[in-house]
């Protein structure tokens, strides 16, 4: 029997793939259980336009990311905070702070977990970042930290 997995299942398959299985596997626990459909030709066809239009907006958001990219890739992002002597900081310039300064200088909306640090930033200076803008799409910039 042919379902189509409607969530991963572990030692099978992804959700959308195509799997064959036992017919009692497929009725008793998968199809019972809502983790797959029939694979019926009315199904496969659902399946096949859910995919396609799936990969249409994964190239747009894919697009958006490279127009993203051509603005700010080799840019530096300044964010300014309040420093001791010796251009040592009081705390770390934390991922939000950045993801916030890069909105505020670049219109550039990023969630701070898609921005990666080499390691933790505590004095005044330039640091590489690079920020995951989509999966496929990284864009590399300097963070400038200068004193408040």
């Amino acid at each position: 029997m042919k379902v189509i997995l409607k969530e991963d299942v572990r030692k099978l398959g992804k959700k959308g793939q195509v799997v064959e299985v036992s017919d009692g596997y497929g009725r008793n626990y998968l199809i019972s259980r809502g983790l797959a459909v029939e694979a019926t030709a009315s199904t496969m066809k659902v399946q096949a336009e859910r995919d396609a239009a799936e990969r249409r907006k994964d190239e747009k958001l894919r697009a958006e990311a490279e127009s993203v990219k051509a603005r700010i890739a080799g840019k530096v992002v300044r964010v300014s905070i309040p420093a001791g002597e010796g251009g040592k900081l009081f705390g770390a310039v934390t991922s939000a702070q950045i993801a916030e300064a890069l909105g505020a200088q670049y219109g550039v909306s990023v969630d701070k977990k898609d921005v990666k640090l080499d390691g933790v930033i505590k004095a005044l200076g330039g640091y590489p970042l690079t920020l995951k803008l989509h999966p496929a799409v990284d864009a590399s910039m300097t963070v400038s930290v200068e004193a408040q």
